[in-house]
C-alpha cells in the first residue's frame, strides 16, 4: 500500500468523481484510476461502487476512509515537524477551541505566543467539545481546549487540566434581575425563560442536565446560537443565559451577571492531544504556555460577581458594580 494510493483514494472518496479527484491531486485521470485499481487488488476488495457513473463507497471503502485520513494527517504533521527551522521561526499549530473559551481565555494566550513566535501559523477551529474530540482523533487538530469530562466513547487523549470555572447567569441590564434580585439557584431557573445554545454544545448539555436533576425542563425562548449570539439575545432581553464566568469580562456592556447559589454549576477546561501522536514542536511550545493572566482575571471577575449587591453589570473588558450597589 503506497502513500500516493491513499491520497488518491481520499480524493475520490471526497469528490465522488474520478476526474475532479485527479484535478485535485494534480495527476492524469488514467493514472489515478490505475492506482486505485492497484490498491483494490492489494486489499482484495473493491473500494468504490461505480454504477452508471455514480461513485459511492463500498463497505470496504467506508472502513478504509477514516484510517487513510489519519495516515495522511499524521504524515503531514511529520513533514511539517521535520521542516521546522530552529528557534520556532516557522511552523503551524492547528488548535481547536470551544466558542466560550475562544471568547474568554484564548486571545491573551495567542497574543503572547504570537509575540514570541511571529513566524508560526495559527489555525483555529471553533466548535463544540464533542466535535473537537472527533477532530483530534482523526488527526485534523494538534491540540484542543475542551471541557471535561470526556464522553465514555472518546478516543485515547492526553489532557492537562487548566482551570475549573463557575457558570453564571447573564440577563439584560434593562430588565428586572432574575429571581427578584436575590440569590438564584438552579431550581430558580424553572421560572426564568432562557436563551440556549445549539445541540451538541457542552454548556447546553450541562445546563439541561442540572435542570432535570432538579426535576424540571428549562423553557427556551430562543435556542440554537453560538456564544456571541446567546449573549446578544440575553442583552436584548429575550431571556437569561447560563454562561462561563470567563466570558463576562469580554461580554461588553448591557448585561447583568448573577451567580448561581447553592450547588453552583462548574466545568473544567483542559488542553488535549492524541496520546499516540506527539504534537508538533510549535504546538508543544503553545502547550507549555499556561494562561496564568487569564486565570487571575477570571478569579477577579468571580470575586466581583460573588460580592454583596448582586446584579453586577458588565462593562467592556471589566466588571463593575452598578451605582449605589
Amino acid at each position: 500500500m503506497q502513500f500516493q494510493q491513499l491520497l488518491y483514494f481520499v480524493a475520490v472518496a471526497e469528490t465522488r468523481h474520478f476526474t475532479r479527484a485527479a484535478e485535485r491531486v494534480h495527476v492524469a485521470q488514467p493514472s489515478l484510476s490505475q492506482q486505485i485499481k492497484a490498491l483494490e487488488r492489494e486489499l482484495g476488495a473493491e473500494l468504490f461502487s461505480r454504477a452508471r457513473g455514480n461513485i459511492t463507497l463500498t463497505d470496504a471503502g467506508e472502513t478504509l476512509l477514516p484510517l487513510a485520513r489519519r495516515i495522511l494527517a499524521d504524515a503531514d504533521t511529520a513533514r511539517l515537524e521535520v521542516q521546522e527551522l530552529a528557534q520556532l521561526r516557522r511552523g503551524r499549530v492547528r488548535l481547536g477551541v470551544t466558542p466560550s473559551i475562544c471568547t474568554g481565555m484564548l486571545p491573551d494566550v495567542l497574543r503572547a505566543f504570537h509575540d514570541a513566535h511571529p513566524g508560526i501559523e495559527l489555525l483555529i477551529e471553533e466548535s463544540g467539545s464533542l466535535d473537537l474530540v472527533r477532530e483530534l482523533a482523526r488527526g485534523a487538530l494538534d491540540l484542543a481546549l475542551i471541557a471535561l469530562p470526556l464522553p465514555p466513547s472518546a478516543p485515547a487523549l492526553t489532557t492537562v487540566e487548566l482551570l475549573t470555572e463557575d457558570l453564571v447567569v447573564v440577563s439584560s441590564a434593562d430588565r428586572p434581575a432574575p429571581g427578584g434580585g436575590g440569590e438564584l439557584t438552579i431550581r430558580g431557573l424553572r421560572d426564568e425563560p432562557m436563551v440556549m445554545f445549539r445541540h451538541g454544545y457542552d454548556l447546553r448539555e450541562l445546563t439541561v442536565a442540572a435542570c432535570r436533576a432538579e426535576g424540571f425542563e428549562p423553557v427556551f425562548t430562543v435556542e440554537g446560537g453560538e456564544m456571541d449570539a446567546v449573549l446578544g439575545f440575553a442583552r436584548a432581553g429575550l431571556g437569561i443565559a447560563v454562561v462561563p464566568a470567563m466570558v463576562v469580562d469580554r461580554a461588553g456592556p448591557g448585561l447583568r451577571v448573577t451567580p448561581l447559589a447553592g450547588s453552583p454549576l462548574r466545568r473544567t477546561i483542559a488542553l488535549a492531544h492524541r496520546t499516540d501522536v506527539a504534537p508538533p514542536r510549535a504546538a508543544r511550545e503553545l502547550q507549555r504556555r499556561r494562561p496564568a493572566d487569564t486565570a487571575a482575571r477570571y478569579e477577579r471577575v468571580v470575586e466581583a460577581v460573588r460580592t454583596p449587591g448582586r446584579g453586577l453589570e458588565v462593562g467592556m473588558n471589566r466588571a463593575q458594580p452598578p451605582a449605589g450597589a
